[in-house]
């Protein structure tokens, strides 16, 4: 037979989340993931524990401790998280996560209508989800934050080099890399010295025959960048 549901368990069981948060998250520029690991430090706060460690997070998790750790450094960056040191004489010194700058992001009054910028961070993630078809790893998201947080890369070339590879067909991050670290070899750090290298190519190479069968796009920006000089 089985044990009868016991609802008060159930009810025992709950934690309170944001509904703004379950349908803004994405407009914020925070991924799946993300969201999952910021909830995950809710209900540790819940239980008690106010600074889980990376390896605790990832016991509830499809993420390693490794992509924990690097997530939770990122949200800390990016402003929606925070590390407040307790005050309380205690040894050594007691540490906790904080949600409030996420609310605050959340609830702003004057951040109430959210745009999508196209030079905004945030909208890097959403555009590279709509071009895959398909959420992010947490390797690809490590590897976009790469670029910006190490490769120090503009987002507007960032995205440049997405619609690059979509163009050439070649839509993977490998070939991202590769079109985003030969503009940094040639000191292209923007949207305009890429267009700029870009027309000195194209004034340099013969006609080609046929083009006439051939559809027309504009050439102006785009090329394959690892063929050509």
């Amino acid at each position: 037979m089985n044990k009868k549901l016991n609802f008060q368990d159930v009810i025992q069981d709950q934690m309170s989340v944001s509904k703004k948060l379950l349908t803004n998250y994405y407009e914020l520029g925070l991924h799946e993931t993300e969201l999952i690991l910021l909830l995950q430090l809710s209900r540790f706060a819940d239980e008690g524990n106010h600074f889980p460690t990376p390896f605790e997070l990832a016991q509830s998790g499809s993420f390693s401790e490794e992509q924990a750790a690097s997530m939770l450094r990122k949200l800390v960056q990016k402003g929606f998280l925070s590390i407040e040191k307790n005050n309380i004489e205690q040894t050594p010194i007691s540490e906790s996560y904080s949600l409030e700058p996420l609310f605050e992001k959340l609830y702003d009054s004057n951040a109430a209508t959210i745009t999508r910028d196209e030079d905004n961070i945030g909208n890097i993630f959403i555009l590279f989800e709509q071009e895959f078809g398909r959420p992010l790893s947490p390797f690809e998201i490590e590897t976009i934050n790469s670029w910006l947080d190490v490769d120090h890369i503009e987002p507007a070339l960032i995205k440049a080099g997405l619609r690059e590879s979509v163009l050439m067909s070649k839509l993977n991050f490998k070939y991202i890399d590769r079109i985003l670290r030969e503009w940094k070899r040639k000191g292209i750090h923007t949207v305009q010295d890429a267009r700029k290298a870009s027309q000195q190519f194209h004034q340099n190479q013969p006609s080609e025959n046929n083009t006439s069968t051939r559809p027309k796009r504009d050439t102006s920006f785009y090329y394959n960048w690892l063929e050509g000089e």
